[in-house]
Order: structure tokens, then C-alpha cells, then sequence
């Protein structure tokens, strides 16, 4: 039979295309990827639930100076900032957190809680706005999450899914890098960036009278002298210290000298607990200021207020105090200590009375005591002495003369097998 070319210009018969494979059976995620995800959509929105609620405390404090919410935005904050270390630890040990969820949040709070520093060094009074800023943040960046997970479609309380999951499977190298990122970079990352805020800080609220080194502590008497030839020398103290620098505190006091001594009496009895530091020195190998500082020369003055002269809301303040120091934290005490909240005109009124009020006691017998004496020295807390030493110029007195301090030095000790902290740094 002969073949018979095709003719080019008549189509060639279509080719059935083959049928389709049958669909593969839909695979039912596991119980526990379904149980997990289930979790984690939870603790997605318990952060949303603390940011939202944070952010309507804030506002009723600001706009109202109402703190109706904040116990309950302290415990679900609290709450939430467990639940996302659980899911930090979770996310270390196995890859199946979703990371491209919660890295965004890890993110978030650490900026937040290292921003917080510096606002509550050079803005304290600016604290409130600030959290009310970083709890918008953190209620519009879950949000974000939220949406981006439903992905167009309806909403659901269940947001992340079994797919959203990665691999369950336990990884060693996983967890390798994880611990030696957390170790070898945030570790000392963090350490040194608290270690500089708290340097920073020391020094900034008390104008350099005390300063935070690596060393030790550092405490900076000052001679402030007058055309008239009187002087007035303001030595910063702390509660507790190494007994050498409350010997080389009272060593430097001269026989003419008059000493106005700090000390808060209570002849009315207001305060139910001593405030004592003796535990904390002991602990620390210390001396405590009330035992081991004394002046074996010098005119000694009382110089203090009482306490029946402050506030009721400052005394019901140093009470709780007092107790929680006297008895621990405890369950007794850490409720008393969680509904404690002071309002801004509370805080300004206990940093009246504790600092202000003092200072303007101290001053007035200052200046009733100028014209009989030539020589006075201040041995009070750090805290008093920036605005003390600005009232000091204010009279006439210009600085003449410093000295440095070593009041605790850090783990360092001299051949003897003393801490020669107390000398001073010349």
C-alpha cells in the first residue's frame, strides 16, 4: 500500500488530552499541631488583649487621671510577658513556631523595655505617655499579624493554623545556634546596656555626687566656700558601705566644724516598722551607716524633720514599705504592694516630703547657724545633695575643692584580705 503524504493544508485531528490525575485526599493535620496552633493563636491574642487594655488605662490616666484598669492591665500584662517567654523557650527548642509571627512581637518588647531607660531617666514625667505610645505599637503590630494571617478571608479567633506551623521535629543544631545567639550576643548585649543605664542614672539624679564604675561606687565630697570665709562641705552618703569610708567620712570632720546630721525622727509614733539596712549589709559584707558612722569631734546637730510633718498618703507609703522590707515578699504582703497605686499628684507629694520638704528643714538651720559658726559639713543621702549644692551658690558659696570616695568597691580586696574601699581617690 502506498503512503500518502498528509495533506499540509487540511488540520490534523486533535489530540485527546490525557485526564486528569485524581486529587490527592486532603492530609488532617495532627491533633497536636492542631492543639498547638490553637495555643498560639491564644497567646497571640492575649498580647493584643494586654496592649488594648494598657492602652485604655493609659488614656483614662491621662485624659481623666482615672486608675481603674491599671491593676488589671498590670496582671494581663504580666500574663502575657510569661506566655511570650514560654513561646521564646518553645521557639529555641523546636522550629515549628512560627517565626515570622512572633519574631516581629520579641522585637517590639525588647525595644520597648531598652527605650523605657531613657525615659525614665531624662523623662520620668513623661513615663505614662510613653507606655501609652508602646501599647498603641504593640495593639496596631498584632493587628498587622492578625490580618496578614487571615489573609483576606473571615475573621476568626483561631488565626494561626496547623500550616502556619513549621517542622516539629526536635533539632539539635537548631538549638545550637539559638543558645549560642542568646549567650554570645544578647547576654552581654543586655547586661552592658543595663550596667551603662544604671551608670548613667546614678549620676544623672545625683548631679555626679555619686557615680557607678566598674570599680565601685563612687562618692564626690565638695567644699563649697563663702568671700566671707565660711564653708560648707556636702559629703553624699549611702545607707550601706564598706566601714572604711564611714571612718574616712568621719575622720575628715574638723574639731571647729558643725555637722547638721540627716535622720527622720517620729516622736508620734506614725511608723509601724523600723526601716533597717543590717540584713543587707550583713549579707554583703558591708557596714550599715546607722551603726558604723560616728564623730568623735565636731558639733553634732539634728537637722531633720518629722515624720508627723508628711502626708497622710506618705506615711501610709513608707509604712507599706517598711512592712514589705520588715516581712518579705510574701502572699501577705505582695497583694498590699500590687494595689498600691500612686497618682501623679501622690508621687510629687511623697518626693515633697521625702526630698524637698528635708532640704528646705535642712537649709533653714543652715542659715540660722551661719553667723555663730564658720564650718559646716552636710553628711546626707545622695539624693538631697544637686539641690542643696545649687541653693549653696545661690548664698554666695562657690565649689573650692572635691574628693572622691570609694564607698563599695567590687570584689577587690587589698593584701591584707581588706577592702580598701573608703580612701580616698586622689
Amino acid at each position: 500500500m502506498n503512503n500518502i503524504p498528509p495533506d499540509p493544508q487540511v488540520p490534523a485531528p486533535p489530540v485527546a488530552a490525557p485526564p486528569p490525575p485524581p486529587p490527592l485526599p486532603a492530609v488532617k493535620p495532627s491533633s497536636f499541631r492542631t492543639f498547638l496552633a490553637a495555643c498560639l493563636s491564644l497567646c497571640l491574642g492575649l498580647f493584643l488583649a494586654a496592649g488594648a487594655i494598657s492602652l485604655v488605662d493609659d488614656s483614662l490616666v491621662l485624659m481623666c487621671g482615672q486608675q481603674v484598669l491599671t491593676l488589671a492591665s498590670g496582671l494581663v500584662t504580666c500574663l502575657s510577658f510569661f506566655v511570650l517567654l514560654v513561646v521564646y523557650v518553645l521557639m529555641g527548642l523546636t522550629p515549628i513556631v512560627p517565626r515570622r509571627v512572633f519574631l516581629p512581637i520579641f522585637a517590639l518588647v525588647g525595644l520597648g523595655l531598652a527605650a523605657v531607660f531613657p525615659v525614665m531617666i531624662y523623662g520620668y514625667n513623661q513615663l505614662v505617655r510613653f507606655d501609652w505610645l508602646l501599647s498603641l505599637l504593640q495593639v496596631l503590630l498584632v493587628s498587622v499579624i492578625w490580618r496578614r494571617l487571615l489573609g483576606g478571608g473571615p475573621f476568626r479567633w483561631f488565626v494561626i493554623e496547623a500550616r502556619h506551623l513549621g517542622n516539629p521535629r526536635f533539632s539539635w543544631s537548631h538549638l545550637a545556634v539559638f543558645l549560642l545567639v542568646n549567650l554570645l550576643v544578647l547576654a552581654p548585649v543586655v547586661a552592658g546596656y543595663v550596667a551603662v543605664c544604671t551608670s548613667v542614672a546614678v549620676s544623672h539624679f545625683t548631679d555626679g555626687f555619686l557615680r557607678l564604675r566598674p570599680s565601685g561606687l563612687i562618692l564626690q565630697s565638695r567644699k563649697y566656700a563663702r568671700d566671707d570665709g565660711k564653708t560648707v562641705v556636702l559629703f553624699p552618703m549611702s545607707h550601706i558601705a564598706d566601714a572604711g569610708f564611714y571612718q574616712a567620712m568621719s575622720h575628715s570632720v574638723a574639731s571647729n566644724s558643725v555637722v547638721l546630721l540627716e535622720g527622720v525622727t517620729d516622736s508620734q509614733h506614725l511608723l509601724t516598722n523600723k526601716l533597717s539596712y543590717k540584713r543587707a549589709a550583713k549579707s554583703l559584707g558591708l557596714a550599715e551607716q546607722h551603726e558604723d558612722l560616728s564623730f568623735d569631734q565636731g558639733e553634732l546637730i539634728r537637722a531633720d524633720v518629722d515624720v508627723q510633718e508628711f502626708s497622710t498618703n506618705t506615711i501610709a507609703f513608707m509604712n507599706l514599705v517598711t512592712l514589705v522590707h520588715t516581712r518579705g515578699l510574701n502572699a501577705d504582703t505582695l497583694p498590699l504592694l500590687m494595689n498600691c497605686s500612686l497618682t501623679p499628684e501622690a508621687e510629687q507629694q511623697l518626693f515633697t516630703d521625702l526630698l524637698v520638704k528635708r532640704n528646705e528643714h535642712l537649709l533653714k538651720e543652715l542659715r540660722a547657724r551661719l553667723p555663730e559658726s564658720d564650718h559646716f559639713v552636710i553628711p546626707w543621702g545622695a539624693a538631697h545633695m544637686p539641690e542643696l549644692a545649687e541653693t549653696l551658690q545661690k548664698l554666695g558659696f562657690h565649689l573650692v575643692e572635691t574628693h572622691d570616695y570609694i564607698g563599695i568597691r567590687f570584689g577587690v580586696r587589698s593584701r591584707t584580705g581588706k577592702s580598701d574601699a573608703g580612701r580616698a581617690i586622689k
